[in-house]
């Protein structure tokens, strides 16, 4: 929560406190498990949420989890793996925290190791979401209810992708959390936290959502929620509420430079996690859809150089070879605009849109070719499936030599025909800032294979002031947006 909140709701307090002249009120929306509290006469319009009747009602069906594993060699807490593998040099990699607490240095050879964790009951039978990150490496798991009652469980199936497990206790007449829709979430909303931050169970913790959508390192599948709600190691695989007592998310992860709470935490949407529970359900395993391409993200420059009014969407920058992309047609310098007619508003919305697909549905992607908007038929295949990576493509003609080299007035680059494409020999000014480095190949000038001096030229001579420029930096293609010099 902001200072300046803090600062206002401890003055309104203090005023209810010592001046008597609070009042509560229902709430005006009859579905909301939240009262609020109205300022005092004469101060601020503002309504706080007292969170007393969902915690109340909802609090029975949150768990602790309790994991362990015997010692026996080398100690190796299974916390924080997905975010450890991030480069050394990736500049987020130390602040993304799984919230489970490493305990490699604490466990000698032969002595139990434990992780902690939350979780919640999604059926009256037993069934329990949590974390994967909680069980990663143990094998035992107790989970103890609310009422203090001890059952053994066990792990229907888990996965890595989300960070989502299902667990399953032998019980019956079970109470269950109310599932909520993570999309009528808006920011700035209050939502509260149930869990059992370092051991501490059924603690409550409440703020607001900050953010939707977050896309974090290595994690492709998941539109993350962000919230100010104090989050902490034990609060993994907790529930996140709305304001009606549903649950929206799964809290997962905070943003920390410490360890602990910083202000920033991040929740799984319940829709991602409830897909991937009822996979685990039905089939132990996850299958995922893939389209075979590589997208990255379209910026202002972009936009317009592929004559888009707003900068949305993924473009595609690589199409897997005989992938079901390829198949449908789908070529580099596309731009996916929609799944069966949901927005790709930003490429990270598009792995989350076709990853929630089941694999051999057909569907309909709304794309931006050529100035106009079409729609393209694809059958998705499953993302275990082995083929080609778009990312490993090459094909570039690197080795070919033909000329000393061209300079290109319009956009200040010294080039050489390099077979398919043109080798980069020497990069300044505009072409520089716009990201272009000694090295690169260009392909394509807006969507237009070059491969020599006369195309290049015939191309920039139908572009706009800004093309885009397809260019192969390695193993890897990439669309640059470049400003003409005319």
């Amino acid at each position: 929560m902001p200072n300046t909140t803090r600062s206002i709701f401890s003055l309104l307090l203090a005023l209810m406190l010592l001046g008597g002249c609070g009042k509560e009120e229902a709430s005006t929306d009859d579905s909301s498990f939240v009262r609020t509290v109205s300022a005092p006469a004469g101060g601020a319009d503002m309504l706080l949420p007292d969170f007393t009747k969902l915690v109340a009602q909802e609090g029975g069906a949150v768990v602790n989890i309790q994991a362990s594993r015997t010692n026996e060699n080398t100690a190796q807490a299974g916390g924080e793996d997905n975010i450890d593998q991030l480069p050394e040099n990736d500049p987020f990699s130390e602040f993304f925290k799984r919230l489970q607490p490493n305990q490699a240095d604490l466990v000698e050879p032969g002595d139990d190791e434990y992780n902690f964790g939350s979780g919640f009951l999604i059926s009256s039978d037993g069934y329990i979401l949590t974390n994967t990150h909680v069980l990663s490496g143990m094998n035992s798991i107790k989970v103890v209810l609310n009422n203090r009652r001890e059952y053994t469980a066990r792990l229907v199936g888990s996965d890595t992708q989300t960070d989502i497990a299902l667990l399953k206790i032998d019980a019956q007449g079970l109470p269950t959390v109310k599932i909520g829709d993570p999309k009528t979430l808006r920011v700035g909303e209050w939502v509260a936290a149930i869990g059992a931050p370092f051991g501490f169970d059924n603690s409550v913790t409440a703020g607001i959502v900050s953010a939707k959508g977050r896309s974090l390192p290595n994690e492709n599948y998941t539109p993350f929620i962000q919230t100010d709600v104090a989050i902490n190691p034990g609060n993994s695989g907790g529930p996140l509420f709305n304001l009606r007592g549903q649950v929206v998310g799964v809290n997962s992860q905070i943003y920390s430079q410490s360890g602990g709470f910083m202000g920033i935490s991040f929740a799984i949407p319940i829709d991602v996690a409830m897909n991937v529970a009822d996979q685990l359900r039905r089939n132990g395993k996850v299958e995922r859809g893939r389209i075979g391409v590589v997208i990255q993200e379209v910026n202002y420059d972009l936009a317009k150089s592929f004559g888009l009014q707003a900068a949305n969407g993924a473009l595609i920058s690589q199409v897997t070879p005989d992938g079901p992309a390829d198949k449908a047609g789908l070529q580099p310098g596309d731009i996916v605009q929609s799944v069966n007619g949901e927005n790709v508003k930003a490429s990270s919305d598009l792995p989350v849109l076709i990853g929630m697909i089941p694999p051999g549905t057909q569907l309909t992607l709304g794309i931006w070719r050529n100035g106009k908007r079409e729609e393209v038929q694809v059958t998705l295949g499953s993302s275990n499936t082995s083929s080609a990576d778009a990312g490993n493509q090459s094909g570039s003609g690197t080795n070919a030599d033909n000329g000393s080299g061209f300079t290109s007035e319009p956009t200040g680059l010294q080039l050489r025909s390099q077979g398919q494409g043109l080798l980069v020999l020497q990069v300044e000014g505009t072409a520089q800032q716009a990201g272009l480095r000694r090295g690169d190949i260009i392909l394509m000038v807006n969507r237009t294979a070059v491969s020599d001096e006369n195309s290049f030229n015939q191309a920039l001579n139908h572009a706009d002031r800004t093309v885009a420029l397809l260019v192969q930096r390695g193993n890897s293609k990439l669309f640059l947006a470049l400003e003409l010099h005319r």
